[in-house]
């Protein structure tokens, strides 16, 4: 019997894997995989910044098949995805800008029942404060003020104690700079509020990125 190496989280040979909560049908073009009865879809680490953390050491992983999620920057809805798969019976609350991929995580929530898509700017938490207190924020956002973005988010639907998952994108930020000093900025800039629990660097997946896990201080 296949056993998960996280909550929700298999491992098939190289390769990350979630059972699928909608059998035959892909979200990416990402492979499905049949053992014992039943499916899985491989979580490609190139197309998921939280598969890339995963592969480079992640050790705190908070989902559960209860967890509520905000999660920030849901684009075509990837890593929405798998994370549905893990929440069973929990719900993402999936925010995102753009028209165009607002279409297709549409789609993906209408075959799934744990994904609200929420057509809102990440800026303005107040568009859709009746999502409420959640125990995970979950952001992935290319903008220069992303840090103050998930404060603002934070402040307004994070628990106390809540983990923040959150993707420094530097060339987002100040082209510039090193990417070093701005990771550095950003952190001091969080840390009033939050206690880092993990930072890791996703090179080779994705260049100049560093995925940072938060404890919220509320």
């Amino acid at each position: 019997m296949m056993k998960p190496i996280l909550n929700g989280v298999y491992q098939i040979d190289n390769s990350l894997a979630t059972l699928s909560a909608d059998p035959g049908r892909k979200v990416y073009n990402e492979r499905l995989i049949k053992k014992e009865g039943k499916e899985y879809r491989l979580w490609d680490a190139f197309r998921s910044k939280l598969a890339a953390a995963l592969k480079k050491g992640l050790k705190t992983f908070p989902f559960n098949k209860n967890s509520k999620v905000l999660y920030l920057g849901a684009s075509y809805g990837t890593t929405v995805s798998h994370l549905s798969d893990i929440l069973e019976d929990g719900e993402i609350y999936a925010v995102e800008f753009a028209p165009q991929c607002m279409h297709d995580l549409i789609e993906l929530a209408e075959r799934r029942e744990n994904i609200i898509p929420i057509h809102g700017d990440a800026r303005k938490p107040d568009q859709y404060e009746e999502v409420g207190e959640v125990d995970i924020i979950y952001q992935d956002v290319a903008q220069p003020d992303q840090d103050d973005i998930l404060l603002k988010n934070a402040k307004v639907f994070l628990k106390k104690d809540g983990i923040a998952m959150f993707c420094i994108k530097s060339q987002s930020i100040d082209v510039t700079k090193d990417p070093k000093e701005i990771f550095e900025m950003v952190i001091s800039n969080l840390e009033k509020d939050f206690e880092v629990l993990e930072k890791i660097k996703l090179d080779p997946f994705d260049k100049d990125h560093l995925f940072l896990v938060l404890k919220y201080l509320g």
